[in-house]
């Protein structure tokens, strides 16, 4: 079982920086990725931002130049800091922990319970 927790959401003025921060506790295998989602009121979660464990990263179109993920992999944490927020860019955030069995390759998803962005203009 894995553990993740989110911290750092809040409230954000448009043009503004905010930081969020998640980490990942319990049985972590070698071959993970971690990354964030996010989901708008009446909107399907959609990906912002996710980094593997080799350091591979893939950016939704709407944050590129804006965001950047990062990740501590000795902390099993993942950062997702992000510039010129936008409006738009308000939604709760979920952390997700992706792994695979190297023998196997049965695969394992977690989530975080969420923290709240929320963006004025």
């Amino acid at each position: 079982q894995v553990q993740v927790v989110e911290s750092g959401g809040g409230l954000v003025q448009a043009g503004g920086s905010l930081r969020l921060s998640c980490a990942a506790s319990g049985s972590i295998f070698s071959i993970n990725r971690m990354g964030w989602y996010r989901q708008a009121p009446g909107k399907q979660r959609e990906l912002v931002a996710t980094i593997t464990s080799g350091g591979s990263t893939t950016y939704a179109d709407s944050v590129k130049g804006r965001f950047t993920i990062s990740r501590d992999s000795a902390k099993n944490t993942v950062y997702l800091q992000m510039n010129n927020v936008k409006p738009e860019d308000t939604a709760v955030y979920y952390c997700n922990h992706f792994q695979r069995q190297v023998l196997g390759g049965r695969t394992y998803d977690y989530w975080g319970q969420g923290t709240q962005v929320t963006v004025s203009s």
